[in-house]
């Protein structure tokens, strides 16, 4: 347990009947007249669900012990994606529906950070970028801005995002594991 007084970013609370929710954002607000309050933003850590929520100051909330360990992709499993953990080597299993959009960008050997809660994987987090190859292209046509400057490229994951004109196959990109965005060359 712990008070609204104590929350902090990234904390994950157990409200709702059991359903976590980690913080995102929150505010002490101490108005001219009344008691004071907490307002927060939360993120439901199954579904992804941001809410608004406002606790009175001092208000016991109960906290959820989420365990983040650092584990290595090794390899897909039939339908689920088999993660080392790093300090033990135990191999976890993980089902497709809590790697979520990270299997868009994910190669044999990344590292990840899995969230882990009574013994079940929560989400699995990539690092804010990841650096891959383009397995496909097709080439660019100087001069052709007509789509804004893009073109759909095929990264060595699978996965299909927008890269400029210029980027050829085979090329190392950076790309943004959040958006899903290209965010320039890596130099070899």
């Amino acid at each position: 347990m712990a008070s609204t007084n104590d929350l902090k970013n990234g904390m994950v609370l157990k409200l709702d009947n059991g359903q976590l929710w980690s913080v995102v954002e929150f505010q002490h607000v101490k108005p001219g007249k009344g008691p004071a309050f907490v307002r927060t933003k939360l993120k439901n850590v199954l579904s992804g669900k941001v809410v608004d929520k406002t606790f009175n100051a001092g208000v016991k909330v109960e906290t959820a012990n989420v365990d983040k360990r650092g584990m290595q992709y090794s390899y897909k499993d039939g339908e689920y994606f088999v993660f080392m953990d790093m300090d033990t080597y135990d191999q976890v299993h993980i089902d497709p529906k809590v790697v979520g959009d990270a299997a868009n960008y994910l190669l044999e050997g990344f590292e990840a950070v899995v969230a882990m809660y009574e013994g079940n994987p929560l989400y699995v987090e990539l690092p804010a970028a990841v650096e891959l190859v383009i397995a496909e292209t097709e080439p660019g046509v100087q001069g052709d801005r007509s789509t804004g400057g893009t073109k759909p490229a095929e990264l060595e994951t699978g996965h299909s995002i927008s890269v400029p004109l210029f980027i050829t196959t085979g090329e190392k990109i950076k790309v943004d594991t959040r958006t899903g965005d290209y965010l320039g060359r890596v130099n070899s």
